[in-house]
């Protein structure tokens, strides 16, 4: 883990950056999984009302999980930036803190989720058919929230403390795991959608106590102790400071795609079926963009907190540059080959009413595939912002582009007499055009006042 550390801050910048972002992205890409391998084993072993269950019940835990995401950044950023002042009683006090807050968080979240699974399958109008199974998807996964809230801590940490690779052995080994619970549960035991949600609530409880067994076997790179569980009032405002902005923005991202969908729906059950086969390739597709503000913010704070601005820069650039390239490669394939990708989910592409379905996939897919070669850009930009601490301007862009541009458009676009996918789709690629160009603006700002590059806690 020392030898991690190190190479944030000495050596080349490129090999280093992506050494640690490589397997952020991997990991990215079996947490996605996650939901894909339930909606797989439902429809092939369940029933149709299983599979609506499980579609509609993971859409909440993606917000939980999104603002847990979120909350943990502010560990990230923090742990980083004191090791890299080399604070090493600070960065175990982020730690010890962390965990107080978010094991009341896992709490608080286990059991309203449990209470409040049936207002929620209301609030998301799941059909009669499946209402009562999608009640209990929510409060079986919504009840295992502790174990959500612990794994995303637990991967803040190691991203904290430079290892990008642990919390991917884990998540491969709960992967596979969740596969065979899957198959288990819903094949052999019959348990449909309950068994989808036991699985994925199990699978996150490997990955937790292996991510403990591994810590208490290496240690951390500096002392650590039960003293140092106390809850620190300095340093949990410093975490919630940082984590609390990107948590708000994240919930309010993935409750914009909820209303895109609404928007969609009065069009049909083609463009629905489309849209939400588009929305499950683009979760894959912006992972490019995601795994790198996740790496440059570690990397970056790092170097904020041994005063390094000038290597941050550089971290930056180098960011930008490979993830234009990756993302690059991810937009062109998802628009000009949508239609392969988006047959991997229909059981018959030459159905009589999968070539609609397809073709609005398509459609949705071309727009989108702009926004993730823009965000791949853009979003190196917040990640190199959160690094320095600034995640309230994050936030403020982020909302902005979530209710100022993206959902007007797609509202302006779904009342147009003959309305267009691809128009509605534009709406994000517009947002993120925003995110850009107020990202580089604030940038030129930022880099002009020297003065005001400190830590969060100066």
């Amino acid at each position: 883990m020392e030898k991690l550390k190190n190479t944030f801050l000495e050596g080349p910048i490129l090999p280093s950056l992506l050494q640690f972002a490589l397997p952020v992205l991997f990991a990215l890409i079996l947490q996605a999984l996650y939901g894909a391998v339930d909606l797989w084993a439902v429809g092939k072993f369940a029933t149709t009302a299983d599979i609506s269950a499980v579609a509609t019940g993971s859409q909440t835990i993606q917000i939980i999980t999104g603002i847990v995401t979120g909350l943990a950044m502010g560990t990230t950023v923090l742990l980083g930036q004191k090791i890299g002042q080399e604070d090493h009683n600070g960065a175990a006090q982020v730690i010890g803190t962390s965990i107080k807050i978010f094991t009341i968080l896992g709490i608080a979240l286990s059991v309203m989720m449990i209470f409040l699974a049936k207002p929620i399958a209301l609030a998301m109008n799941a059909p009669i058919e499946s209402f009562f199974k999608t009640i209990r998807y929510i409060q079986i996964c919504g009840g295992g929230s502790l174990c959500i809230v612990a794994y995303n801590l637990l991967s803040a940490i190691f991203r904290g403390i430079g290892d990008s690779k642990s919390p991917l052995l884990f998540v491969s080994i709960a992967c596979v795991a969740n596969i065979v619970g899957d198959i288990f549960l819903i094949d052999m035991l019959n348990l449909g959608a309950a068994g989808a949600a036991i699985s994925t609530v199990v699978a996150q409880a490997i990955s937790v106590v292996l991510s403990l067994v591994l810590i208490a076997k290496k240690g951390l790179p500096f002392s650590f102790s039960k003293t140092h569980l106390r809850f620190h009032k300095k340093t949990a405002t410093g975490v919630l400071k940082l984590g609390l902005p990107i948590a708000l923005q994240d919930m309010c991202n993935e409750i914009s795609y909820l209303i895109i969908i609404g928007f969609v729906n009065v069009l049909g059950v083609s463009a629905s079926a489309g849209v939400g086969i588009a929305e499950k390739l683009v979760i894959f597709v912006l992972l490019i963009p995601m795994s790198y503000m996740q790496s440059i913010s570690a990397f970056v704070a790092q170097n904020v907190g041994a005063a390094q601005y000038e290597r941050a820069r550089k971290a930056l650039y180098t960011g930008m540059g490979t993830a234009a390239i990756l993302g690059g490669i991810m937009a062109y394939i998802s628009f000009f080959h949508g239609d392969v990708l988006s047959m991997i989910f229909l059981k018959d592409a030459s159905a009589a009413d999968a070539g609609a379905v397809i073709q609005s996939s398509v459609e949705f897919l071309k727009a989108t595939s702009i926004e993730c070669f823009i965000l791949s850009i853009a979003y190196c930009l917040t990640g190199y912002f959160n690094g320095f601490g600034k995640t309230t301007f994050v936030m403020i862009q982020g909302l902005c582009a979530i209710f100022l541009v993206k959902i007007p458009y797609a509202w302006l676009a779904s009342q147009q007499v003959h309305p267009q996918l691809f128009q509605i789709g534009l709406s994000m690629a517009f947002a993120a055009i925003f995110t850009l160009i107020t990202c580089l603006i604030y940038f030129f700002l930022f880099t002009k006042k020297p003065g005001k590059n400190k830590t969060l806690d100066g």
